[in-house]
């Protein structure tokens, strides 16, 4: 791995402190693995959010553990989206549309092949609807198109 990809230390990272009690980070820990594998889980079961649950383990980690923080951010699958987050507040356009994508395929099929009551086909739209929404509204900051000078375009 090169050097640009390996995160810094926790050490180097004066914005994220370790919790000062022994007790709390061990919940912290506990707290983020259970995170961690809802979030592993996610990426099987389209209907759970895997972002928001490895946003949850990295914050919980960074409280609780350099090892865990740093070996979540040096993942080559959630590293990327973790950082991504905690230096810009936004997820990529890519993975909040597929996201948004799934999330409708899976709840289309279920209202239509699996969910009988007339109010609970309507209430899990809403809900649908309403989760699509949140998730839009996640800022997003991708890659900024190239001009045919080869400088950045502005947004």
């Amino acid at each position: 791995m090169s050097d640009a990809m390996d995160p810094a230390p926790m050490h180097e990272r004066p914005e994220v402190r370790k919790h000062s009690s022994m007790t709390v980070r061990v919940l912290l820990v506990i707290a983020g693995s259970l995170a961690l594998v809802l979030a592993v889980i996610g990426i099987f079961t389209p209907v759970l959010p895997t972002t928001p649950f490895v946003l949850l383990a990295a914050a919980c980690y960074a409280r609780a553990s350099d090892r865990f923080h740093d070996r979540l951010l040096a993942n080559r699958t959630f590293g990327p989206l973790i950082r991504e987050w905690q230096q810009y507040r936004s997820i990529p356009r890519r993975t909040k549309l597929l996201a948004i994508s799934m999330m409708a395929g899976t709840l289309t099929i279920s209202i239509v092949f699996f969910v009988q009551p007339p109010w609970l086909k309507g209430a899990l739209a809403v809900f649908g609807a309403f989760l699509a929404f949140r998730m839009y509204r996640i800022p997003s900051r991708d890659a900024q198109p190239r001009t045919a000078g080869g400088a950045d375009a502005p947004r």
